[in-house]
């Protein structure tokens, strides 16, 4: 649901008006169209709870007098967002150099360049978790790197920066997912490249802008894990076929999968059923960079007592082929469920009982191997992880 106030200039009569039930694109291209129209001394509040920003797709750029070729010279120039710094505006099909720049959904998208940040204020609800969902691409043979933050914040080291050298999809997009708890009922999202390059231009495009509200999974009887099924998470594009990237804690505190931990130095990949073979339910999680990328859970157990865990092992139907092999950690305690992949979706079930040495018994898992889509893209993949689920083993009453 989009919900707008727009406040009028104090000689006219405030109004107010909203938006709910199904939202989709038309609605919010007109939505956007509308709050072109209005005067610039308006107030205009957002609250966004699921799906893109006010004009997060860039589709509603700068007036020719506010650029100078594809640079933004003014501040508010792309409307609902507030720039500063090296800004292009850049469309679908433009050349840099022998590169065509491809923007994945839409015809627009921005290009910051050295120090260049874009922000944009929106309605959340105070103390509330939320997931922010961006697409991001390379455009120079220089590492690249992104910094996201909101404020306010009350942890001052709260910010992502993410690595863009590593590129997942074989298009050259990635849809990055990072989270934050609100920290007030306004806040402000910024984009920001801190990057220091020989030519100021270069930096990373970004695209298509979106926000989820998270729901805080619980543990019940039938699992004592949280978000076992995988399926709370980040949002997800519907006209995006790569999934979404999960950063590493040591690059997010907080999870944008909720229950989980990204204990790893490279991201996984947040699937979904619309685009990929998912084993269980809707979403699932593919473990895209070998030991790099391992996902865990902490879970109170019982010294002494038995646990068994079982869980789903399979490929994303995503041309990823070959011998994969996910290793499950259970404390000290380990096993290893090998899958020949055809790169055509299936999987199998797997299961692995240990005794709790301590009260509290660290879950994780990962892929023993680096693999590599069999389409010659070089892109990165590797085993479908779903359906986790921890019971304990009841011991059975003596017999008098």
């Amino acid at each position: 649901m989009l919900v707008l106030r727009i406040s009028q200039s104090m000689h006219k009569t405030p109004f107010s008006f909203s938006l709910s039930g199904s939202f989709n694109s038309e609605m919010y291209r007109a939505t956007v169209l509308l709050l072109l129209l209005c005067t610039t001394t308006n107030v205009i509040a957002f609250t966004v709870t699921d799906g893109l920003l006010p004009n997060g797709d860039f589709e509603y750029g700068p007036n020719p007098g506010q650029m100078k070729g594809t640079v933004v010279t003014a501040k508010n120039a792309i409307p609902n967002w507030e720039i500063s710094g090296y800004v292009e505006y850049i469309k679908s099909g433009q050349k840099q150099g022998d590169m065509l720049l491809i923007v994945p959904d839409g015809a627009f998208a921005v290009r910051l360049g050295n120090e260049a940040s874009i922000k944009q204020k929106i309605n959340v609800t105070k103390n509330s978790f939320y997931s922010i969902t961006f697409n991001v691409a390379r455009t120079c043979a220089q590492e690249e790197k992104l910094n996201v933050s909101v404020s306010p914040n009350s942890e001052p080291n709260d910010w992502g920066i993410l690595p863009m050298q590593t590129m997942y999809s074989s298009n050259g997009w990635d849809s990055y997912s990072w989270a934050f708890q609100a920290d007030a009922s306004e806040i402000e999202i910024s984009f920001h490249n801190p990057g220091v390059e020989e030519d100021p231009a270069c930096g990373p495009l970004i695209d298509s802008v979106a926000i989820k509200l998270l729901s805080n999974p619980r543990r019940t009887r039938v699992n004592m894990l949280k978000n076992g099924n995988f399926e709370e998470g980040p949002y997800v594009f519907p006209n995006t076929d790569w999934g979404v990237l999960i950063p590493p804690q040591i690059e997010d505190d907080h999870s944008p999968l909720p229950g989980w931990i990204i204990e790893s130095l490279k991201a996984v990949k947040y699937i979904d059923l619309d685009h990929f073979s998912v084993p269980e339910g809707k979403r699932a999680i593919e473990l895209v960079a070998g030991k790099e990328s391992a996902i865990a859970q902490i879970v109170k157990t019982i010294p002494g007592k038995t646990y068994v865990l079982t869980f789903s092992v399979g490929d994303s139907n995503n041309s990823c082929e070959g011998s994969m092999v996910i290793e499950a950690y259970a404390g000290k305690d380990k096993i290893e469920v090998p899958y020949q992949s055809k790169g055509k979706g299936g999987f199998k079930r797997a299961r692995f009982q240990f005794k709790a040495v301590s009260t509290r018994t660290r879950l994780m898992f990962l892929s023993s191997f680096y693999t590599m889509k069999s389409d010659n893209s070089g892109s990165l993949c590797g085993p479908v992880l779903d359906d986790v689920k921890l019971l304990s083993v009841r011991t059975p009453r003596r017999l008098l």
